[in-house]
């Protein structure tokens, strides 16, 4: 699988059948932050298509050296939204050979979703599903795994680091508006999800989330997998203020926290506090599984089952 994400371009080799669950067996990771390399036209930058081209071409090498039988790639936010999306494209078709599907926002939503509800299961009930990207947020809810309601609104943490804290540390009126921004901007949305009812487990997905967990005291990666991981908003709420006073050289080295993330980092914490906030939400528990994952998921779900 690879993913050309707002912030990282990921290739995952996973051992994969129906029925059975995604075994990764080698990861091949680069730091982009492809959000952050659009021009004043909400294009990318021609330094950075030729950079993507270049690191998909990478991905392609890596993937055929570990035998993969076949690639499943998407793009997200960063590539969707950009003025010259098409361009870009057919430049990665062209040099790279790979034709890469752009997934729309209510896709990220409803896959994200899939992959917290096989995760947690049928018990969980009622799911809320946050997931904070570079270039936007997902948030879906439902009891089945296709949510009742999803939306993806353009809050990614890269997206709103490069657009609105300048400073390092930023300056208290750029987080005042940027606060101000993330509110509105989520509050219009409450109400699609409150006729519904209030979710029985509130979980979040993605980097930011398990980076703002881990530095309020949750578990560390090298403990596993199956671990609970929780992030209450009292906690958020102490951080926030915290984080607003750093550094990104003093992010960075915060527990969990990677230097390449280091600067989306108050970003992404604003917007977890908001969502948390405006939903009601006390406390939520990470889930390890995210999009990736849900489009792995939903191809294996349309292959016949060994045997077959």
């Amino acid at each position: 699988m690879l993913d050309v994400g707002s912030n990282t371009v990921h290739l995952l080799v996973v051992d994969a059948h129906p029925g059975a669950r995604p075994q990764p067996a080698h990861s091949h990771k680069v730091e982009m932050r492809l959000a952050e390399l659009l021009d004043e036209r909400g294009a990318v930058t021609p330094e950075g298509v030729e950079r993507l081209v270049s690191v998909i071409a990478d991905a392609v090498q890596a993937a055929e050296d570990k035998g993969c039988e076949d690639v499943l790639p998407f793009a997200t936010s960063a590539v969707r939204e950009a003025t010259n999306a098409d361009e870009v494209l057919a430049r990665v078709k062209t040099e790279t050979g790979v034709d890469l599907p752009v997934l729309s926002g209510d896709d990220e939503a409803r896959l994200t979703f899939l992959a917290a509800r096989r995760w947690f299961g049928w018990s969980a009930g009622k799911l809320l599903v946050l997931d904070i990207g570079g270039g936007s947020l997902e948030i879906a809810y439902g009891i089945d795994e296709d949510p009742d309601a999803a939306v993806s609104l353009p809050l990614g943490a890269g997206r709103l680091t490069s657009g609105w804290l300048p400073g390092d540390p930023p300056d208290s009126l750029d987080i005042r508006a940027l606060r101000r921004h993330v509110r509105a901007e989520i509050a219009r949305t409450v109400g699609e999800f409150s006729r519904f009812g209030t979710p029985d487990h509130v979980v979040a997905t993605s980097k930011t989330f398990k980076q703002l967990a881990r530095i309020a005291g949750a578990a560390r990666s090298a403990e596993g997998l199956y671990v609970q991981r929780d992030l209450s908003r009292k906690s958020l709420e102490e951080w926030v203020p915290r984080l607003a006073a750093m550094t990104t050289a003093q992010r960075s080295a915060l527990p969990g926290v990677s230097e390449g993330r280091a600067n989306q980092l108050l970003a992404g914490a604003l917007v977890a506090e908001g969502a948390m906030d405006l939903f009601g939400v006390e406390e939520l528990e990470i889930c390890p599984w995210a999009l990736r994952e849900g489009v792995i998921l939903r191809r294996l779900d349309h292959m016949p089952a060994p045997g077959a």
